[in-house]
């Protein structure tokens, strides 16, 4: 396996989290989130740029809810558009190549096997399965469906019209726990108050209108359309979605419950670090290192960690916050508990 270096992240690890309490009738699916079925659900913070704070906030407001029961989960996102347009039409194209809704679904928290859903404005459809980030050489599966899923879209104003007064769009999603439940712990849907890692974001491109039409522009310097930006939920503090460690936390639940981040957690977040620190020092050195002391930095630990290397491999374990086990993260950035 070809070992390269990977960007290191340097947000403070604190992820946001969503109580998603229990549905309390049937969703019947349009589109539209100013309904009964959404009206116990509270909405998420507002959407923040992909970067976290050193970047400005998004100038339009996205935001989103979820709900369970013992069928789907539920999801419904509204944004604010005054430019609603799209242009793509087939099912598991690139979608995000327009303006578009994501979202992206770890079970199990250990940031391998793991679902990607977008959709546009067109409620044209591109869901893939990643067995690993494409940082540890993970290679998306397109032809994976979450099959039975539902989905539909609201227009407030007119697709493709610049001349139309555009508020936004919305979007309500069904996935079934059928397919969900493929890469969660024990292949079940979760249970009263536990969580899984999921995170949400929002493509938006710069246009202008062109002959009457939305066009994206184009930097003159590149003679490219000038990079998207991404809006998100829980920020990575990269431009690069793949991070999961860096999700938020959903924690379903049958009513509003209270909830921190578990210590085990900030300990997963510290091996972590040290996978960052480890890949990049391979790329430079062509070793991984075993002594903690050289890739410690300035950082303030709280674990002793213990470091096993090879040729090739590294695995890195520290004591669990029950002192019952240990968590370990190894080169291609999994993490378990043993």
């Amino acid at each position: 396996m070809k070992l390269n270096g990977v960007q290191e992240t340097f947000i403070n690890f604190a992820p946001r989290h969503y109580i998603c309490k229990r549905a309390k009738e049937k969703l019947s699916i349009d589109g539209k989130i100013d309904k009964n079925f959404w009206k116990d659900a509270p909405w998420s913070d507002n959407f923040t740029d992909i970067e976290g704070d050193i970047r400005p906030q998004p100038a339009k407001r996205t935001r989103v809810k979820m709900l369970w029961d013992d069928e789907y989960l539920y999801f419904g996102a509204e944004m604010e558009e005054d430019r609603i347009w799209a242009t793509l039409t087939e099912r598991d194209c690139v979608v995000f190549f327009d303006n578009d809704f994501e979202i992206f679904i770890d079970p199990d928290g250990d940031t391998h096997n793991y679902y990607e859903f977008e959709m546009n404005a067109f409620n044209t459809l591109w869901d893939l399965f990643l067995t690993k980030p494409y940082r540890d050489n993970g290679r998306p599966v397109n032809s994976w469906d979450i099959k039975g899923i539902k989905t539909a879209v609201q227009i407030k104003g007119e697709i493709n019209n610049p001349e139309a007064d555009n508020i936004g769009w919305s979007v309500e999603v069904a996935m079934p726990w059928s397919v969900l439940k493929e890469c969660a712990p024990g292949q079940r849907p979760p249970r009263n108050g536990e969580y899984w890692r999921i995170n949400f974001s929002r493509v938006e491109w710069r246009t202008e209108i062109v002959d009457g039409k939305y066009s994206k522009c184009i930097n003159p310097d590149t003679g490219k359309p000038y990079p998207e930006d991404n809006w998100v939920w829980s920020p990575t503090g990269v431009v690069n979605m793949h991070y999961p460690e860096l999700w938020g936390f959903v924690v379903f639940a049958e009513e509003t419950i209270d909830f921190t981040i578990p210590e085990d957690e900030f300990i997963k977040w510290e091996l972590r670090k040290m996978y960052y620190r480890q890949r990049n020092y391979y790329e430079k050195k062509g070793r991984f290192c075993s002594c903690f002391d050289e890739i410690r930095g300035n950082d303030k630990w709280t674990i002793n960690p213990s470091i096993e290397t090879t040729s090739s491999l590294f695995q890195i374990s520290a004591p669990s916050s029950d002192r019952r086990g240990q968590i370990c993260i190894r080169e291609d950035g999994q993490t378990w508990r043993e």
